[in-house]
C-alpha cells in the first residue's frame, strides 16, 4: 500500500517553490510521480449588456494574464522536479476548488496550501481547502504553510469512531509507516471501555501493517482546545484526522474541529472524508 501518484495544487497568487518542493519530498519517499495543476478563472466584468466588445476585451484581457501566470508556474514547476521526480504539468482556465477536486481521480493522494485556513479567499483564484477535502473523493495532505518538506517523525491520529475517522486511519497508512512515533489520541466528555476499546482497536489496526503506536485516553468537554494542546505537548509534525461537513446552500460548515484544524496552518494535516 502506497502512494504512486500525488497531485499538488499550484495556487496561482501564493509562493509555489515551498509546496512544490514539499511535494516532491513525498514523491520521492513513495516513488510516486507528482503532477502540476494550476487553475483559476476571471469572472466576467460586471457591466451590461454582457455581450459588449469592451467588456469581452478586459475578460480576455485577464484570463491572457492568467495564461500568463500558468507558463510561470510552470517552468518553475519543471525545474523543481527535473532529474529525480517523474512529473507532468496540467493548467486550466476554471474554477480551482472545482478542477482540484475533479483532477483528484488521476491521484492517490491531493497535497496543497491553505495558507489563509478555513477561509478560501477568491473562489476564482484559490482553491477552499474544506471543499476539497470533502468533494475529492481522495485524502488531502494540508501543508503547513510555506514549509518546503514533510517531517514525518511524530505523528497524531485525532481519533473518533466515525467513518470520516475510519477512513482517514486506513488512508493514511502509508504516511504513519514512515513516521518514528504515533500516537492515537481520543477526546471525550465521559471516558468508558467503549471510549478505550476503540482506541486500542486503532493501535491494533496500525500494529498489523508494522506501525507500532500508543493511544492516549484524554476526559474532556472541549475537544478542540484539548487536541490543539496535546499536537502542541508533543510537538506532532502531522496530524490525521477525518473530515466532517455537510453541504449547505452551496457552502460546506463544519464541525468545531476540523475547522480548526484547517486554521492550524503550522502543522501538515492529512485529512479524509
Amino acid at each position: 500500500m502506497s502512494f504512486k501518484t500525488i497531485l499538488v495544487n499550484i495556487g496561482v497568487d501564493d509562493p509555489a517553490e515551498p509546496t512544490i518542493q514539499a511535494a516532491c519530498d513525498l514523491a520521492r519517499r513513495f516513488r510516486a510521480k507528482v503532477i502540476g495543476l494550476c487553475a483559476a478563472d476571471a469572472p466576467m466584468p460586471v457591466t451590461y449588456p454582457e455581450t459588449d466588445p469592451a467588456v469581452v476585451d478586459v475578460w480576455d484581457q485577464m484570463r491572457a494574464q492568467l495564461k500568463t501566470r500558468f507558463g510561470e508556474l510552470h517552468a518553475t514547476f519543471d525545474r523543481l522536479t527535473a532529474g529525480d521526480v517523474e512529473s507532468e504539468w496540467r493548467e486550466a482556465l476554471s474554477l480551482p476548488t472545482s478542477m482540484l477536486s475533479k483532477t483528484a481521480r488521476v491521484a492517490d493522494l491531493v497535497v496543497m496550501c491553505a495558507p489563509r485556513g478555513a477561509s478560501t479567499g477568491s473562489t476564482w483564484r484559490a482553491a477552499d481547502p474544506g471543499s476539497v477535502i470533502l468533494q475529492a473523493g481522495r485524502p488531502v495532505f494540508v501543508l503547513a504553510y510555506g514549509t518546503d518538506h514533510v517531517p514525518l517523525g511524530r505523528a497524531v491520529v485525532a481519533w473518533k469512531d466515525t467513518r470520516e475517522a475510519r477512513r482517514a486511519v486506513a488512508d493514511a497508512i502509508p504516511l504513519l509507516s514512515c513516521a518514528s512515533e504515533v500516537t492515537v489520541v481520543t477526546i471525550a466528555e465521559e471516558v468508558d471501555s467503549f471510549v478505550t476499546q476503540g482506541a486500542d482497536d486503532v493501535v491494533a489496526l496500525l500494529s498489523g501493517h508494522g506501525i507500532q503506536a500508543h493511544s492516549k485516553v484524554i476526559e474532556s468537554a472541549d475537544e478542540d482546545e484539548k487536541l490543539t494542546e496535546f499536537l502542541a505537548v508533543t510537538g506532532a509534525d502531522f496530524v490525521v484526522s477525518g473530515a466532517y461537513g455537510h453541504g449547505r446552500l452551496r457552502e460546506w460548515a463544519f464541525g468545531g474541529v476540523t475547522r480548526s484544524l484547517l486554521d492550524r496552518t503550522g502543522i501538515d494535516r492529512f485529512m479524509s472524508n
